[in-house]
């Protein structure tokens, strides 16, 4: 199953330095039931990309949270065995957490399929977006349509051997 595991740059790092995703729990986002009856497709690239983007808007959340990582959003695809990845059930209608999974163990980087950042085009509405999340979280549309402009800017897709200079941003 392929999921989406939100990061930074600096927890990109820590991940890299550690061989692994983690500790367990580690939060994804995947194509489940909810984000396809949310989405309306059946097209599963269209799917995928929506759970990208998902994961991409928790990425968001986690730079945010750090005023001194990158601003860049930091998503890495991951294969992991069926069953490793579970949605809650009390979560599953929650339009915050579509497509939302708990992978139960840590994530060997060997898994790692490829890793989806930001380019340096995208810092000032990253940027925006990560001061403007609160405000939109509480309803404000301003807000919202801030937040909605870090999505103009598509993630970039990175091979696993790249990490090593990803992280290197990330260190700054």
């Amino acid at each position: 199953m392929r999921v989406y595991v939100p990061l930074s740059l600096p927890r990109l790092a820590e991940a890299y330095k550690a061989g692994e995703i983690g500790p367990a729990p580690v939060t994804a986002f995947a194509v489940t039931p909810a984000l396809r009856e949310w989405y309306l497709s059946d097209d599963v690239e269209e799917l995928e990309y929506a759970a990208l983007n998902r994961a991409a808007l928790a990425s968001l959340r986690l730079v945010a949270a750090d005023p001194g990582a990158a601003r860049r959003r930091v998503v890495v695809a991951v294969d992991v065995p069926d069953g490793a990845a579970v949605a809650d059930p009390d979560r599953g209608i929650d339009p915050a957490a579509l497509g939302e999974l708990t992978v139960r163990e840590t994530v060997p980087l060997a898994k790692v399929a490829a890793v989806h950042v930001d380019s340096g085009d995208a810092d000032a509405e990253v940027t925006a977006a990560a001061e403007a999340l609160a405000a939109a979280d509480r309803g404000d549309d301003d807000a919202q349509f801030v937040v909605d402009g870090a999505e103009d800017h598509d993630l970039l897709w990175f091979a696993t051997q790249e990490i090593p200079g990803l992280v290197g941003e990330g260190e700054r």
